[in-house]
């Protein structure tokens, strides 16, 4: 079946392009930049195909004949919306890397149209947000009349020049949290705790992470929240950008900051190898039992690698998944995190 990992040029579409190449896949790479494709796929002995996302005609032609695309080109909270309508027309499968809550709502809410053409739409299939959804579920399957979620991640990973661009996106929004079954918006630095993400009792704060949506769609729990380590000058200064977030989400602001944001490179091999990851969650039910989960992975690029091959080389391979908006452990299971490289079993905690 032929497939496509669009954004093939940038830091992890070539790291999953590299990877798939290694293991004899023969995915067609695609983008935007005529250069940076044709140069890659030179180099590695793959086929090539170059077309924008602003184009309805550009999509379509591109998609034609492709059953599945991979797609890696960010910021996902402008480029998801047209790749994943050309999709549904094409009847091509969808998956991407982004960890954006909008993304993530947007797929659900073309769940209907995603079973009528048979095709499945998965975005998040990289450590945005697979092991956090997985911890999700799980947590679930051990205690399935929780009413509260907390998930969090300790990950040294590091910024690529796209992540970095996605968070300043994500600066102008502020936090996101579940409560009651909705998406709140509250500030940054909305609320913090103390917690072992499986390395060491850190102070964390909360943050708009994925799994706002995703952990509700995967479990039904209707609170959720997500947390990372952080410092108490680091959220006073989050809670103070608060009054600064009118002027972050000017488009010259966000232009400039965003130009900044490419100049990050990415971490090397070397470097992701000695930075693992550590995943939390906690669920809570109405009588106030807990059960902890803690799960300890590869690092945050090298598990997006990985996983989004893994779930694509599913889709591939089982020809009957019924079409529709899957999270990753809906469409893989809770132990989709344990079977990747580099990550260990879920370690389960009741309290």
């Amino acid at each position: 079946m032929p497939w496509m990992i669009y954004g093939a040029n940038g830091y992890t579409g070539e790291m999953i392009a590299r990877e798939a190449a290694k293991r004899g896949m023969r995915p067609i790479l695609a983008g935007r930049n005529e250069a940076a494709i044709a140069a890659l796929a030179t180099q590695l002995s793959l086929p090539s195909r170059v077309f924008s996302l602003n184009s309805e005609a550009e999509i379509l032609q591109g998609l034609n004949d492709v059953d599945l695309v991979l797609h890696c080109a960010g910021p996902f909270s402008e480029t998801a919306e047209p790749m994943m309508l050309g999709c549904l027309q094409t009847k091509t499968h969808y998956l991407d890397i982004t960890g954006e809550i909008s993304v993530f709502e947007l797929a659900q809410s073309l769940s209907g149209k995603a079973r009528k053409q048979k095709i499945v739409l998965c975005p998040g299939v990289g450590f945005d947000v697979i092991p956090t959804d997985c911890v999700a579920s799980r947590l679930h399957e051990l205690l399935p009349d929780a009413t509260h979620l907390a998930l969090g991640f300790d990950s040294r990973s590091g910024l690529s020049a796209g992540t970095a661009k996605t968070t300043v996106e994500a600066m102008k929004h502020g936090g996101r949290v579940r409560e009651d079954g909705e998406i709140k918006a509250v500030g940054l630095g909305y609320s913090t705790r103390e917690i072992n993400f499986g390395n060491g009792t850190k102070y964390a704060v909360t943050i708009p992470w994925g799994d706002v949506s995703t952990a509700f769609h995967s479990t039904g729990i209707r609170n959720i929240e997500v947390y990372i380590p952080s410092s108490p000058k680091s959220v006073r200064m989050m809670r103070a950008a608060n009054l600064a977030r009118p002027v972050l989400g000017l488009s010259l602001v966000q232009g400039i900051l965003k130009k900044q944001a490419g100049k990050v490179e990415g971490p090397s091999e070397e470097q992701r190898a000695k930075m693992p990851a550590y995943v939390w969650g906690e669920a809570t039910n109405a009588e106030g039992k807990k059960v902890v989960a803690r799960v300890k992975t590869a690092n945050g690029y090298s598990l997006t690698v990985t996983g989004s091959l893994a779930v694509a080389s599913f889709i591939l391979m089982e020809k009957n998944v019924a079409g529709g908006a899957y999270t990753p452990s809906k469409l893989m299971g809770s132990d989709l995190v344990e079977r990747l490289d580099g990550c260990g079993k879920i370690q389960i905690f009741e309290q």
